[in-house]
């Protein structure tokens, strides 16, 4: 073989070796996105339980506010299926924007039912209400935390499949950039 041979060889071996590490890191930034997906759906699945049991407790006592509780139910609903929509995939730009907007629809019920409860005193004297609206109050930071550990997975993937010439890569095998919450 003659020296430009050994060299073509070895510039083809090299922009392959460049291209499996591409690829790697990008397939590990995904796995950081994913993993970081699983602990906010944990957040989020633990948030939905409590929400679900506030409603139960609360029909009874605010007969009048049913269209405000069905918001509620509807909205909390929207964010269960919403999450399941990203399960597979947690890294779609359109499931992370279905969900975003689907937590604005919650966040906008939840604070209005907290807001009838803490118009109602006399509903803290059932024993089963003071603990489900301490949870939610309390599972907030969590969710808030779960949603920047995501963005931040999310972000740190996104810039490195933009990133000259990796970006090449992600072009050629469909790395899209991912949502943010």
């Amino acid at each position: 073989m003659s020296t430009w041979q050994w060299v073509a060889v070895g510039a083809a071996a090299l922009a392959l070796f460049w291209l499996l590490g591409a690829h790697n890191r990008l397939m590990a930034l995904r796995t950081a996105i994913q993993t970081a997906w699983g602990q906010l759906e944990g957040v989020l699945s633990q948030r939905s339980a409590d929400i679900a049991r506030l409603i139960h407790a609360l029909r009874p006592h605010l007969t009048h506010e049913h269209a405000t509780l069905d918001a509620l139910l509807v909205a909390n609903t929207q964010v269960d299926d919403a999450a399941g929509d990203m399960k597979p995939r947690p890294y779609a730009q359109s499931a992370v924007q279905r969900l975003t907007e689907a937590e604005a629809g919650l966040s906008g019920s939840l604070s209005r039912t907290l807001a009838l409860v803490e118009q109602r005193p006399e509903l803290f004297t059932y024993p089963e209400l003071q603990p489900l609206v301490r949870g939610l109050r309390q599972g907030e930071p969590q969710v808030v935390f779960g949603r920047q550990l995501f963005n931040q997975a999310s972000s740190a993937y996104t810039a490195a499949a933009q990133q000259w010439p990796t970006r090449w890569v992600a072009g050629l095998l469909g790395f899209k950039p991912a949502g943010t919450l």
